[in-house]
């Protein structure tokens, strides 16, 4: 299939308007293929002659095509391009009708049927490019339409779209008709949905999900309305533009690829964040700041769309600083930006230290195939990052009048990057066109490190040496000793700083701790002077505020990361500090890194038994800590993680047949699959331990956990099948593909698995060849050998992107997998 590019979409958007669709679909004619069809009003601009350009679809079956009433022959589609010839300038319609398969992958129109109750749900992904799996489209974000929407659904089942839906009869929903969207927003989603409905502000808001998650829905149904409830208000405080659609449903549906898609009206989540078993007030959090990130985007992304895709960090960048910043702001949370710091924030860092580094606003973006690319780290975290120091740096006033000047401007539009900046510039004196070019166009991640030179009066003096380029306004915190308290610290003062630096600044007396960076404003690597370095060691966890412990916590990271910190000296400050934080997010963000990365890669396979110890006694720790009941969420999460290192079987076997850790919690779902895949991985349980445990939970997430389970038994008949089930059958869907690749490498399993690496980098290629965009990210996000840290690994993985020729989801998925596996083997080195 042709991918559209840069040049073309500017060629076809000077060639057409685009006005109206009407779209029929009907999802009764089994469970292989709908039909479709769509009929395209749109005007060949004046002032040329008769011309040429295409529509795209992608169908089973092309039934039949007419223009302006004249029938086209469906045979001269080329893939998914139907050529249109000859076209005069004035009006045209087009008309097309298509039978068009369902998808098991999650890209299209998505069809899953509930293994808990037998029901079935269909619900569209049409981002980037996959309107066309659906119906024909003029497919690119900046030739806008109205939607009129009609679907034919089975009995029983409801049809939800961007706007309210009206049941005319015979099965037969019909959607308010839209104002002017982008191809890649339209939404549809039905099925026999367990909804909760309200209205605030004159708007109709719903909840949505199938029905056997319908009182998991309906116990946090409170909950998120009231987080939609105060992020909609909020929005309203700060932007003169009200929502712009007539509803706002939030669905929440199986197997969803992404976090969540910014339909307008129609916000689709996976739906995992309909929490079928406990969860931490962390993992709350977190659910509340997707929500506030999707409905940040119903002014910036559908209100308002980028032109193409070299802007898609306008909607991502945006929509991600405000999630964090409202949900700060307007809920009951109140450490978003610590668990950005400790977790998201390193998604951005590490990107942008690999080869496939890009500008956040890359300049060349060529086709949909490179954008696609795009949507990592960079575009969500470094983005988000680079926008608080925007703000730090002009003031939120400011920016809030450049943000509401560019909605007024381009309502219903299109605009780039370049609108964006005059639209912040006409609001300030500062010149923000040179610090769009300073943050937005370089790559690459500054460091930042002090010197405190001592003076003869007994005070000291601040100079910040600064590798990189841009520009920074930062904190700089001095922490003294607190004298009450041994192992505590105290704010001295925080000062405001502006790199680079005109002159050293003066401090006072030398500070126990001198953290540059406290508050976490800018997006940089910072480094300790020794004196400070010795305090973070001794009296980390003395700091008082959670979000300084974060900078310190990534500080430590990137230093192990850059082989300046030896992998053990993390693991010891985490084993002496750990069992004192209350931050539920540093707990998780500092226990997985010490895991995934420090046990699994950075440690050589003789040292990480001796890590795997030291974890497990951490954990032990926190959950004898916890015995009080007062920390539920710390005692899950050192639960879980107890888990996930345990060397032995013995104990978690234990707490498996007794149903609960001694002092709680009970084994839910989450936690029986969890130690299940464990005890897979140590050999300690079977096949037949597995389906009784499936014949408990028949759900999908039990059939997910089964997959898992089944691909990590130390079985070699057991590693054969699920390598078959991955690389040769194409019937996993998304979801079982990625729990599959989930249980399949095992670092305890090492030699069973090995004669499996080499076959991975042919296997992966086929795959993702043949099954698309979405298999071939898991295929190199989930399905890689992360496991197998050496240099054979890495020269057969470097052979595959250069000989192979992978598509390109799956190159740059090897491409940063084998990049940091390189790194893995430059800190076992240093």
């Amino acid at each position: 299939m042709s991918v559209l590019t840069r040049d073309e979409a500017q060629t076809r958007a000077q060639l057409l308007d685009v006005h109206h669709y009407t779209i029929e679909l009907d999802l009764t004619g089994g469970d292989e293929t709908f039909d479709s069809r769509s009929a395209i009003r749109f005007t060949v601009r004046d002032g040329q002659d008769a011309t040429d350009t295409f529509v795209e679809v992608k169908p089973a079956e092309l039934r039949s095509v007419t223009l302006d009433g004249q029938p086209l022959d469906p045979q001269t589609l080329d893939g998914n391009r139907l050529p249109l010839k000859n076209l005069a300038p004035g009006p045209h319609e087009l008309r097309v009708d298509a039978a068009m398969r369902y998808s098991r992958t999650g890209e299209g129109m998505h069809r899953f049927t509930d293994p808990a109750d037998g029901e079935t749900y269909v619900y569209t992904q049409m981002f980037m490019d996959d309107v066309q799996r659906v119906f024909a489209a003029f497919d690119q974000p900046d030739l806008k339409a109205v939607f009129d929407l009609t679907v034919k659904a089975p009995a029983g089942w409801s049809v939800l779209a961007n706007g309210v839906t009206e049941h005319t009869g015979d099965g037969v929903w019909r959607a308010a008709a839209t104002p002017p969207v982008s191809t890649y927003l339209v939404a549809v989603a039905a099925g026999p949905w367990h909804s909760v409905r309200t209205d605030h502000r004159g708007l109709p808001f719903g909840l949505h999900c199938r029905r056997s998650l319908a009182r998991h829905l309906d116990a946090d149904a409170e909950e998120l309305l009231e987080v939609t409830r105060a992020c909609f208000d909020r929005y309203h405080e700060k932007f003169d533009e009200p929502y712009p659609f007539d509803s706002y449903d939030q669905a929440f549906v199986p197997e969803f690829n992404a976090g969540a898609m910014e339909n307008p009206g129609l916000v689709t989540f996976r739906d995992e964040f309909v929490y079928r078993s406990a969860v931490t007030d962390a993992e709350r959090q977190t659910r509340a700041m997707v929500i506030a990130h999707e409905m940040a985007h119903m002014w910036f992304g559908d209100l308002v769309t980028l032109k193409w895709w070299d802007d898609i960090w306008l909607n991502e960048s945006f929509a991600e600083y405000m999630g964090y910043q409202i949900t700060a702001e307007a809920t009951r949370f109140t450490g978003p930006w610590t668990e950005f710091g400790v977790a998201r924030k390193a998604w951005g860092y590490d990107a942008d230290q690999r080869p496939s580094t890009h500008p956040v606003a890359p300049e060349n973006v060529e086709d949909t195939a490179s954008a696609l690319l795009n949507f990592d780290g960079i575009s969500y975290a470094k983005g988000a990052s680079a926008l608080r120091q925007l703000v730090t740096w002009l003031g939120e006033k400011d920016f809030l009048a450049g943000i509401n000047t560019h909605f007024t401007r381009h309502r219903f539009g299109n605009a780039s990057l370049a609108d964006f900046i005059d639209s912040l510039a006409g609001a300030t004196d500062r010149d923000v066109h040179a610090w769009a070019d300073a943050w937005l166009r370089t790559t690459g991640v500054d460091t930042l490190a002090p010197t405190v030179t001592p003076g003869r009066d007994g005070t000291c003096t601040l100079t910040v040496a600064h590798t990189g380029s841009r520009p920074h306004r930062i904190a700089v915190g001095l922490y003294d000793r607190d004298l009450g308290d041994e192992g505590g610290l105290i704010l001295r003062e925080r000062l405001d700083l502006d790199i680079p630096q005109t002159e050293p600044r003066s401090i006072g007396k030398r500070p126990a701790l001198l953290l540059l960076n406290d508050g976490d404003l800018t997006y940089t690597k910072v480094r300790f002077d020794p004196e400070s370095f010795a305090t973070v060691r001794a009296h980390l966890s003395g700091l008082p505020d959670p979000l300084t412990r974060a900078v310190v916590w990534n500080a430590l990271r990137d230093a192990v990361r850059d082989g300046e910190l030896a992998p053990a000296a993390y693991l010891d400050a985490a084993r002496t500090h750990l069992p004192h934080e209350t931050d539920l997010a540093l707990v998780e963000g500092v226990l997985a890194f010490a895991t995934t990365q420090i046990a699994d890669r950075y440690l050589t396979p003789e040292q990480r038994p001796a890590a795997l110890a030291t974890l497990t006694a951490l954990c032990r720790d926190l959950i004898r800590r916890t015995e009080d009941g007062d920390h539920p969420g710390l005692r899950l999460i050192a639960v879980r993680h107890f888990i996930d290192v345990a060397a032995q079987p013995d104990t978690i076997t234990a707490w498996f047949s007794e149903g609960t850790v001694p002092g709680g919690p009970e084994l839910d779902p989450e936690l029986r699959w969890r130690v299940l895949g464990r005890l897979a991985v140590l050999g300690a349980i079977d096949d037949a331990v597995i389906e009784a445990e499936l014949v408990q939970d028949p759900s999908a997430t039990g059939q997910e956990g089964a997959a898992r389970c089944r691909a990590a038994l130390p079985d070699p008949e057991a590693k054969r099948r699920a390598w078959e089930e991955m690389f040769t059958g194409d019937g996993l869907s998304n979801y079982l593909f990625t729990a599959t690749a989930q249980g399949f490498w095992q670092p305890e399993q090492a030699d069973l698995v090995r004669a499996y690496v080499p076959r991975y980098y042919t296997d992966a290629v086929a795959v993702a060849a043949r099954r698309g965009p979405a298999i071939a990210d898991a295929a190199g996000r989930w399905a890689f050998p992360a496991h197998a840290v050496d240099s054979d690994t890495l020269r057969l993985g470097e052979e595959c992107l250069r000989d192979a020729d992978p598509v390109p989801a799956l190159r740059r998925k090897l491409a940063d997998q084998l990049d940091d596996l390189a790194r893995a083997l430059r800190v076992r080195r240093a």
